[in-house]
């Protein structure tokens, strides 16, 4: 069948609801906090303010129509999603001047930076308190390596649904902890579990 039933398409479009709803719940003031360092960040004049309110608010409503149509599958929704997002991508991009544009990239490169930083502190940190091999840290780089490129041709994946995403992205982080857990030794592995442990307990007295 070509078509979808209309309770399967109704589950569909709940899923895709109570996601949604679940993200702004726990990250939604989050976001518009970000959102808005960002246009303090680029210096965004009021007229730029009040296109991206637009925009965003364009946005809102094209996805709360899709999430009503009921006699589409769900390759159509999708396809139509990811027109939705693109649209608002280019409508946003079109707002910045060649200096935003450039000061956006050095942020962007700023952040990677920081967070490749602070991988390494955490994997110094792990080096020291398993005592790992030098051959077992290379290991871990190249796994982190290999699963940060796979989560970025994911996440960069506009054919997928948001569903979709999650789902690769759980098998994506399960099979990181299955290649994690190989390289370490039964001693180191039972080691990082006390480790775990002690953390879980000292938040809990906090």
């Amino acid at each position: 069948m070509k078509k979808l039933l209309i309770p399967l398409i109704a589950i569909f479009a709940l899923t895709v609801t109570a996601n949604a709803q679940g993200k702004m719940g726990k990250r939604g003031h989050h976001g518009q906090h970000q959102k808005g360092m960002m246009a303090n960040q680029l210096n965004f004049s009021d007229d730029q303010k009040k296109q991206a309110a637009v925009i965003n608010e364009d946005f809102r409503k094209q996805m709360q129509d899709l999430n009503k149509q009921e006699n589409i599958t769900v390759k159509e929704m999708r396809s139509r999603k990811s027109a939705i997002l693109k649209d608002k991508k280019a409508r946003m991009d079109g707002l910045l001047t060649a200096e935003q544009k450039t000061k956006m990239a050095d942020m962007k490169a700023a952040k990677k930076l920081k967070n490749e930083e602070r991988s390494a502190q955490q994997l110094a940190k792990m080096k020291t308190n398993l005592d790992l091999t030098d051959a077992q840290v290379s290991q871990l780089k190249a796994q982190r390596s290999e699963m940060q490129a796979k989560s970025e041709k994911i996440r960069n994946n506009q054919s997928l649904s948001m569903e979709q995403k999650k789902a690769q992205m759980m098998a994506l982080k399960a099979e990181a902890k299955e290649q994690h857990n190989k390289i370490f030794t039964a001693d180191q592995l039972k080691k990082k579990e006390e480790m775990r442990k002690n953390r879980g307990n000292r938040s809990k007295i906090k």
